[in-house]
């Protein structure tokens, strides 16, 4: 089956250099794939905000599914592992209140530095998630459109 997929993109800024490359591996493998889909791409301040504009996204958009991407890490002033489980849990919400699949490219590592050998890891991993991502969302559009 041939499909022309519609996909929102959702990018929290914190940590835009890393985070921009889970777009990045998003695009590279859907032009391996050789799908021709659209792809809107909407920053948000912070991952916080990502589940609202989901949800929002996902009822209203006609899109195949959505997917967010964050760096969450452990900043010392707050608990980063309440930020990250309440982003992951907003976006399953999200998914299941919409019926439009709703993926996580949201990552909440324990130990992260802004040093260059962490910037590197995170840099490669974000190009590899978004490409993984890229694949669970054409793989999703074909069985939702299959489904009807």
């Amino acid at each position: 089956m041939t499909i022309s997929p519609k996909f929102a993109f959702i990018k929290a800024r914190w940590h835009a250099k890393i985070v921009d490359q889970a777009l990045v591996g998003f695009d590279k493998k859907l032009f391996e794939l050789g799908l021709e889909a659209q792809v809107d791409v909407f920053d948000v301040p912070g991952a916080f905000e990502m589940p609202l504009l989901a949800k929002k996204l996902a009822a209203g958009g006609g899109y195949d599914a959505v997917i967010a991407a964050a760096l969450v890490v452990d900043g010392g002033i707050y608990r980063h592992d309440f930020v990250g489980a309440a982003v992951v849990d907003g976006l399953m919400q999200a998914g299941l209140e919409t019926g439009v699949p709703v993926l996580s490219v949201s990552l909440t590592p324990h130990h992260f530095q802004p040093s260059d050998e962490h910037e590197q890891f995170y840099h490669e991993h974000f190009l590899k998630k978004g490409a993984e991502a890229a694949q669970a969302a054409a793989d999703l559009a074909v069985l939702y459109r299959e489904l009807g």
